[in-house]
């Protein structure tokens, strides 16, 4: 059946090149029609939608999150690294069932749509491996809610303790003999499960579509490697995974194949237009000629990289060896929310750090673009991102009223610089108006709330003896790794002074 036909009247339009004006905006079928000057004629059938005194941008695409991590908040530690994190990242997730993973997904999309957000990838994990049943309750919460999503199990054939070179022999040996005993699902079962996941997709890929996530490349065994990139080729899907996310994860790479991990990946065949690099902090200038002559496309997370002292992305660099790049929220525990206006301002932010010349900072433009289009491109939609015909009608209506518009002389970089998402009005996603004035029309946040206090609750109880236990070891593997990127390895990027003697 076709939908009506809307027309968004009264607004300002931000365009691709940072200029706005004053247009209005015909919708067919969910999608951009046309954008003309204010007034023009319709037809009688036409639904109108006021836009007065509203900036409309395009939708922001998070590149990178793991809708897990909702359930999660306030849960991480403000001292703890990126690997001190994944020691007990496990017991994060144990003890959920079917809804509890659906409940983490819709509390995750309806921060993400109140933010502005529109389409995500999201890296979903289950304890103690993927199932159709999970994965289906993740795609089914962002249906619910109005969103776009490539959800992708988030999966690995090694435990932490398996995959950093020496760690074992660095714990104490009560702690090694019972950490030497946990192990992650055999290859085949995961692989099975996740070919099961892909060939039984039930959810309209026009709003929903599968992907994989080999989750850290030390983390996988090469044949792992290899049979994830042979199922994404198979059913034609979109891989992400963390890549050299942290300085320890960058020097342990070299211990253990003697080589950059982007080299060992590019040897192994995995670096494809296929796969999206999540962070690819610690990489040197061979990594990213290898990353842009494969077409790799990266997801830089600037406010998880911040929370968990991992380290500034070369964004620059990135974009100068032709990388496509999006930017992304990653995770509600470990960047403390789903605030795509926030990374975007940070990613422009930190590309000044260095003190380099003002021509290779990012622009409030360039920002944007990376957070709109250039996310996109990652989750692998052509066609959002942009306020142009033809495109989806992905829109956000920004209110002018907020302090940081007035004076207006700028919307673009105002926005850009100034916008928290306090000032989202209007959320309309492929023509349906999802979130209006403060209050969510698909998703009831009080239930959502409600049923969230108390599952955090049960969850909690069950896992406080693994979250203490893990506790424990997370101070023995934040020292080790911390050793580790400060070894004599000749590493890609200048270590920090907190390496020196």
């Amino acid at each position: 059946m076709t939908e009506r036909p809307i027309v968004v009247r009264g607004g300002m339009v931000l365009h691709g090149d940072g200029h706005a004006s004053m247009q209005d905006i015909l919708i067919k079928d969910g999608s951009i029609a046309a954008i003309e000057n204010p007034g023009f004629a319709v037809s009688d059938d036409t639904g109108v939608v006021s836009a007065s005194d509203r900036l409309l941008i395009p939708g922001l695409v998070s590149a990178h999150t793991h809708s897990h991590g909702a359930l999660n908040r306030g849960a991480v530690d403000d001292k703890v690294s990126l690997e001190m994190f994944l020691t007990g990242a496990g017991a994060s997730t144990r003890s959920r069932g079917t809804n509890d993973k659906y409940l983490s997904a819709a509390l995750s999309a309806a921060e993400m749509i109140r933010k502005g957000c529109t389409a995500c990838f999201d890296l979903t994990v289950e304890f103690l491996g993927p199932s159709h049943e999970g994965i289906a309750a993740v795609a089914s919460a962002y249906r619910d809610a109005g969103m776009r999503a490539v959800v992708a199990p988030m999966i690995a054939d090694r435990t932490i303790y398996q995959a950093l070179p020496g760690l074992l022999d660095a714990l104490p040996e009560n702690l090694r003999t019972q950490v030497a005993k946990l192990s992650a699902a055999p290859i085949e079962r995961t692989l099975s499960a996740c070919g099961n996941i892909l060939s039984n997709w039930e959810f309209d890929r026009r709003w929903i579509r599968p992907a994989l996530g080999p989750t850290i490349p030390l983390h996988c065994s090469d044949e792992f490697l290899v049979g994830c990139a042979r199922l994404a080729s198979e059913h034609g899907v979109p891989i992400q995974t963390h890549l050299a996310e942290s300085r320890a994860q960058a020097a342990l790479g070299l211990t253990r194949y003697g080589k950059s991990l982007v080299a060992h990946l590019d040897e192994l065949g995995f670096l494809s237009e296929r796969l999206s690099a999540a962070h690819a902090i610690w990489l040197g200038d061979d990594d990213l000629a290898r990353l842009g002559q494969a077409g790799v496309r990266v997801a830089h997370n600037p406010s998880s990289n911040l929370r968990l002292g991992s380290g500034v992305a070369p964004v620059r660099n990135m974009l100068n060896n032709g990388i496509g790049v999006g930017i992304g929220t990653d995770a509600s525990n470990t960047s403390d929310g789903q605030n795509m206006f926030e990374a975007t301002r940070l990613a422009s932010y930190l590309s000044r750090i260095d003190g380099f010349a003002t021509d290779q900072w990012l622009s409030a433009g360039e920002a944007f673009h990376l957070a709109t289009e250039g996310s996109a491109k990652v989750l692998g939609f052509e066609k959002i991102g942009r306020l142009a015909p033809g495109y989806e009608a992905d829109i956000v209506f920004l209110r002018l009223d907020s302090p940081h518009f007035v004076p207006m002389r700028s919307p673009l970089i105002q926005m850009v610089f100034g916008e928290s998402g306090a000032s989202v009005h209007t959320v309309m996603i492929g023509g349906r108006i999802v979130f209006q004035d403060g209050r969510l029309l698909t998703l009831d946040e009080n239930v959502l709330r409600r049923e969230a206090e108390e599952a955090a609750s049960r969850l909690d109880r069950s896992n406080a003896e693994t979250y203490a236990s893990a506790a424990t070891v997370a101070r023995l593997v934040g020292t080790f790794c911390a050793a580790q990127g400060c070894t004599g390895h000749v590493m890609p990027r200048k270590l920090s002074l907190a390496c020196a003697g």
